[in-house]
């Protein structure tokens, strides 16, 4: 496949009275024929994110139309899971409600910080969220430890089924501490109770590699494509692709991918947190640039799917 990059859509910085900086994972829903929403982290100047999002055309995604006046979903009270940040990672229309699953950051003593996955549910069209409830819909079990959040659902054959990231270590690179964590499978008949079990989709293909993360999953043609993010110790970020017949078994073909970083600009450095949509049967990319998206989110086409 090949993509056609458009470059970048929108810029936070000086935006917002309520944020500072980055637009991280964005997270495109289509509410109408005519334009497509995109809910993203945005940080204040402490770092903490919470969820707004901007409209754009849907015939034109570089137009963009609105942005959220307030946060759609701000940060949860002292002591939750999502006390130090909300970043969205999916929303999907359940009947006349719509349902954003987040990460939820809270900061650690002996650790950099946990991450776990929270649902707020929309009864106005995507403009506010209420939580569903103030703990994890997906909490931290004993070989999930650290991290363990949703990233993409798919309402098919009576089902909600659920491709998300989880882990429990940390690594350290010059210095630092990062994440560590692969790619998940499970379901649910609600779409809000999930269980423990799972099935591993996507895991490290060797040392270099500490992170495989942010799948975005959508069925096309019969078959699953799943457009993810792999961090290595030895390259930074890169975008991966892999495809499915069961939604479980995966495939992995990474150089099939067709998009990668530009040689200079908001892109160069970093390229991460894919989430692909269909608009009028033409697919359509979000992604982060820069150092985790701090100067906004791009877009891309399609051009050649071969």
């Amino acid at each position: 496949m090949k993509w056609e990059k458009k470059g970048l859509v929108f810029d936070p910085r000086g935006k917002f009275s309520w944020a500072d900086s980055f637009a991280l994972q964005p997270t495109p829903l289509q509410l109408d024929s005519e334009v497509i929403r995109v809910y993203a982290g945005f940080r204040d100047k402490n770092g903490i994110s919470r969820v707004g999002f901007v409209d754009v055309a849907a015939s034109n995604p570089s137009e963009v139309l609105r942005t959220s006046e307030q946060p759609v979903l701000d940060i949860g009270i002292p002591g939750a899971f999502d006390e130090n940040g909300v970043v969205p990672c999916h929303v999907i229309r359940v009947g006349d409600k719509i349902y954003l699953y987040y990460a939820g950051y809270q900061l650690g003593q002996k650790i950099k910080f946990t991450v776990f996955g929270g649902l707020a549910i929309s009864s106005d069209n995507g403009e506010t969220f209420s939580r569903y409830s103030r703990v994890p819909i997906t909490d931290r079990t004993n070989e999930e430890l650290f991290f363990r959040v949703i990233h993409t659902v798919i309402h098919e054959d009576g089902i909600f089924k659920a491709w998300y990231g989880s882990g429990d270590t940390f690594v350290t690179i010059d210095e630092k501490s990062y994440p560590s964590y692969n790619i998940k499978y499970m379901t649910s008949a609600d779409g809000k109770n999930f269980g423990t079990d799972y099935s591993v989709c996507i895991d490290f293909k060797d040392d270099d590699e500490y992170r495989v993360a942010r799948p975005w999953v959508i069925k096309h043609n019969g078959r699953y494509h799943m457009f993810y993010y792999i961090a290595t110790k030895s390259g930074g970020f890169r975008l991966a692709y892999a495809e499915s017949r069961d939604g479980i078994c995966w495939k992995c073909s990474d150089e099939a991918i067709g998009i990668g970083r530009s040689v200079h600009g908001w892109d160069s450095e970093m390229i991460a947190y894919p989430s692909v949509i269909d608009i009028d049967g033409q697919l359509h990319m979000f992604y982060n640039g820069n150092n985790y998206g701090e100067g906004g989110f791009g877009y891309a086409v399609l051009a050649n799917d071969k």
